[in-house]
């Protein structure tokens, strides 16, 4: 079956970096005269060299290397960089050496030296922070733009949506950080998340320490490891951030090493999820916003009905509208009294903000907020002071419009930062496919298991001996070196089917062993298993930006610039032609002159801009859709493959897991003697309980069902159990002889087919269902339909598809017979039946080039 899941993220690139990978010249033979391109010749079996060239000076002088040493025998592939001064030769070691090769660049008039490991001069780092502050497009934009001016930055992009940035950069140039304090620099605070591409990195908490010549034994003692690569120690939490390469060395190894210093007095262990970094954030940002957006009620509410609602009450109004100072009333210093803490205290965010933009020539919502509800609160400001000091002047204030704008402010803040938290819970469901603790095992020289030990799943290293339990999460990626069992992939591969595993066959982690005992060798741990390659891709989803977000990033470099202006001409305009009596004075309310009108129009035009959805719903929407995609199993590659979603006009169906449930149920039952049907379900689970088969255990869970009153019902013993691979199993149950299998297996065994059972085993078939015979005592009892039924909404989705004018095509290993009938169910038209998996990609490319 076709896995949902057809792309992983590679963590390294293969690809050749910043050298051309195509040639300017025509290739020269790859092979000396007398061989084939099959002799000696083993694919995969080419190597690769990168050298240090020095003396080029244009394109001109990278042409003559390179088709120097195309001329060479065995050249596969050669690129070469004047800008780098760097060249990079796929070749045949048969036939040519990396000697040679530097030699006949040198005969070029060029300096060449050979660079020994590329990975050791690798020219760029990857570095993913999380930045706090971030408000709206115009922040990201300014955080984009600081770092893509820092020297040694090739590549930088913020997210808003989850306020991280990935920076690819040249370590010999900068580090992260000082990439860290070109954030602070410009204003914001910066978090560093994770470094580096290929190295994994633990977090270990030491318990004992007593005083800094500890620290730095510990420090001495882990550096001295192979394979450890950078030590971040926080003296406060006693804490250890270390880096290091899973091939070389791994966590046992670190608390091994720790706790052998000190004479026992240390103790290490993996350091407590939840204290600090991300998810730390994102709860106290949550707190903040909700404290703040409740204390702005307990003020904006009183104001908001001493303007609005008690006006209106006789009583009350006239207690409010008891001057005190001259024209001044008690409604309006009640009213200037409680927005005041609002706009000053609550609201002080948004002034820090707006100062920061403004501090870096830039402008953001935070500026919008703050000039819109500084205009209104010193407006009013002006009208209370003024009121108090003439007995005439009949002012009116718009402390509720400040203090009102400021609270639903907060309030948008706090939904948004609950949706930001919610997206990314698709990341740490996936997360949470690995198990907590694994069971590690010892072994002899002899390979007999010694020592079993229960260790925390984040310490398996390479290489270990893990067991898996039936129905435990497989804890890491690797292979099995004992046992067989059926394994549930479907969370990883979206292969709805469990797969048979045994000795020799690859495990992912994260799937779950359905039955059977494994043994497994790990392979892939930290960054390299599937599972972290998924979470990369899914985080690297969100991360793109989708070509619709880019437009609207360039036009948010313009918008708040652009709301000012037009805010300022919108009063200016209102009040000038209400100085030159443009429009009636029946238009002014009684309680405002022509200058107020004109402020509330340009003040209203800075509150409605204030959301900026312009650039914040894009990104929101790619995050959300990836995160919900990936929690459902289906990998999006990020923003673009959403927006040319609408341009699909015909979708590839893989039938098993897809459009069905993927599980085998029973569905139909005939006998063909009388004999009570609880009865005869008891005899068939008998003898398929010891199957490990997923038909088996189809019929075994539907037999339950005539045994309502256990929950774990108990089947009587099967004696001489015999299992056929691919046609069924035999045993004797209450001395009974049952056989459970297919056509063949009865003919196998000289048991004669009736007529009714043969023509319902063919009406089985044409409904696309698996017809199971049952021999007692070898006479042919009953028969059992099992199908694979269909998802519950597989016919309303193709009827919408339909709708919408795209067509459905169903693409599926299974017969014709089986592809036709489920196509027929759900309606597809078009059946594509017995393609192997990797031929599926081929027919969906054949499909594309048809277009």
């Amino acid at each position: 079956m076709a896995s949902k899941l057809l792309v992983l993220a590679c963590v390294r690139n293969e690809s050749y970096g910043d050298l051309s990978p195509r040639p300017r010249y025509p290739s020269m033979p790859k092979y000396p005269k007398g061989f084939s391109a099959s002799e000696n010749i083993v694919k995969g079996s080419e190597a690769k060299a990168v050298f240090s060239v020095i003396g080029m000076t244009c394109a001109a002088c990278a042409g003559s290397v390179e088709k120097a040493v195309k001329r060479l025998p065995g050249i596969r592939e050669a690129a070469v960089d004047f800008l780098n001064n760097r060249a990079q030769v796929l070749f045949y070691p048969t036939f040519v050496n990396e000697e040679t090769i530097r030699e006949t660049i040198e005969d070029a008039g060029f300096e060449a030296k050979l660079i020994q490991d590329e990975t050791s001069d690798r020219s760029t780092q990857v570095c993913r922070m999380l930045i706090n502050g971030m408000t709206c497009t115009s922040c990201s934009n300014t955080v984009e733009q600081a770092l893509q001016a820092t020297q040694g930055v090739q590549k930088a992009q913020v997210a808003l949506a989850t306020e991280e940035v990935e920076v690819h950069y040249d370590p010999k140039v900068l580090s992260h950080n000082q990439l860290l304090q070109s954030i602070e620099d410009i204003g914001f605070e910066a978090i560093l998340i994770s470094t580096g591409e290929d190295i994994d990195k633990i977090h270990l908490k030491v318990d004992g320490i007593r005083n800094d010549h500890s620290i730095e034994a510990i420090e001495n003692s882990l550096r001295a490891l192979p394979g450890v690569q950078n030590i971040d120690i926080d003296t406060a939490l006693n804490k250890f951030s270390i880096s290091y390469k899973p091939e070389m060395t791994g966590p046992r190894n670190f608390i091994k090493v720790i706790q052998s210093i000190g004479a026992g007095r240390l103790k290490a262990m993996i350091f407590p999820e939840g204290s600090g970094g991300r998810e730390s954030h994102r709860r106290e940002e949550i707190k903040q916003y909700y404290r703040s957006f409740l204390w702005s009620l307990v003020f904006t509410i009183p104001v908001f009905l001493i303007s609005m609602v008690f006006m209106y009450i006789p009583v009350i109004e006239h207690r409010l509208e008891t001057k005190i100072v001259n024209m001044l009333t008690t409604g309006a210093i009640l009213r200037w009294v409680l927005s005041t803490p609002v706009q000053f205290v609550i609201g002080r965010r948004f002034y820090t903000g707006a100062y920061k933009a403004l501090r870096h020539h830039s402008a953001n919502m935070d500026v919008l907020i703050a000039l819109g509800t500084n205009a209104a609160y010193f407006y009013s400001f002006y009208s209370v002071l003024r009121a108090a000091a003439s007995p005439d002047f009949m002012g009116t204030d718009f402390f509720e419009t400040s203090s009102m704008l400021i609270s639903f402010i907060l309030l948008g803040k706090y939904l948004e930062v609950l949706a930001k938290g919610k997206t990314s819970e698709a990341i740490a469901m996936l997360m949470d496919l690995a198990p907590e603790t694994a069971i590690l095992l010892t072994l002899d020289d002899e390979g007999n298991v010694i020592k079993e030990e229960e260790i925390d799943g984040r310490l398996i290293q390479k290489n270990d001996v893990i067991k898996i339990l039936p129905g435990a999460k497989v804890a890491s990626d690797g292979f099995v070196i004992w046992g067989q069992s059926h394994v549930n992939e479907s969370m990883i591969t979206g292969e709805a089917r469990p797969v048979a595993k045994r000795k020799g066959d690859p495990v992912i982690g994260g799937t779950v062993n359905e039955n059977g005992v494994l043994h497994i060798k790990a392979t892939k741990v930290g960054s390299e298993s599937a599972l972290s390659q998924i979470v990369r891709l899914v985080e690297s989803a969100q991360m793109a930006k989708a070509p619709v977000q880019k437009f609207a990033d360039r036009i948010s470099k313009f918008f708040v610039p652009l709301v000012i202006i037009i805010s300022f001409s919108t009063w200016l305009a209102w009040f000038l032609a209400g100085k030159f009596h443009v429009y009636p004075k029946s238009w002014i309310p009684n309680s405002i002159d022509s200058f107020e009108l004109a402020l509330q129009f340009g003040i209203a035009v800075i509150v409605i801009a204030c959301p900026c959805a312009l650039g914040l719903a894009t990104p929101t929407a790619v995050m959300v859709g990836t995160g919900v995609g990936a929690s459902q199993g289906v990998l999006i590659k990020g923003g673009q493959a959403l927006e040319s979603a609408h341009k699909v006009n015909c979708i590839v169906f893989d039938k098993t897991g897809t459009l069905t449930v993927g599980k085998p149920v029973v569905v139909n039952t005939k006998l063909f003697k009388n004999m009570v049907l609880g009865d005869f379900y008891e005899l068939v689970a008998a003898a398929e309980v010891n199957s490990e088969h997923p038909l088996a255990k189809a019929i075994v869970e539907y037999a339950k069902k005539f045994r309502e009153d256990e929950e774990s019902p108990v089947w009587p013993e099967a004696q001489d159990f015999v299992s056929i691979t691919g046609h069924g199993v035999k045993a004797i149950v209450r001395n009974r002889e049952i056989i459970v299998g297919n056509r063949s297996l009865m003919l196998d065994n000289n048991i004669i087919i009736p007529v009714d059972a043969e023509e319902m085993l063919a009406e089985t078939e044409e409904m696309a269902q698996t017809g199971i015979l049952i021999s007692i005592d070898r006479e042919v009892i009953g028969l059992l339909a099992i199908s694979d039924p269909l998802k519950p909404g597989a016919r309303e989705v193709i009827s919408i598809l339909k709708s919408m004018k795209v067509r459905s095509i169903m693409v599926t290993g299974d017969n014709y017979g089986t592809a036709n009938s489920i196509a027929r169910e759900v309606g597809i038209e078009t059946v594509m039946a017995e393609t192997k998996p990797e031929q599926k990609a081929e027919k969906v490319k054949e499909l594309q080039a048809s277009q």
